[in-house]
């Protein structure tokens, strides 16, 4: 998410995080919580921003809207032998060369 500069009437300019799609509404001034217009002194500063920083702000921004779900109901992979059913060990009777205990 980019950081936005708003200009609060009372309060003079501050900072703000917010996702692209509402760049351009007004946002709550952190001190006053009058509505502040947004001021277009900079370009946002998400190029900037640490790399490791901005992907985790962009899977967040994405996982609150799309959360990515599995087909089988679970997390791992297709080949998952943690969440395969339990396999049935052959009776004897269908292995002669078998001695039982």
């Amino acid at each position: 998410m980019p950081a936005y500069d708003y200009a609060c009437p009372r309060c003079g300019p501050f900072t703000e995080q917010r996702p692209m799609a509402e760049y351009q509404e007004p946002h709550a001034c952190p001190d006053c919580g009058e509505a502040a217009p947004r001021m277009l002194t900079r370009a946002p500063s998400f190029a900037a921003m640490d790399g490791a920083l901005r992907v985790a702000l962009a899977t967040n921004e994405r996982s609150a809207h799309a959360p990515r779900r599995s087909a089988g109901g679970h997390a791992h992979g297709p080949s998952c032998t943690h969440c395969a059913a339990p396999k049935m060990k052959s009776s004897p009777a269908k292995r002669p060369w078998m001695i039982s205990h």
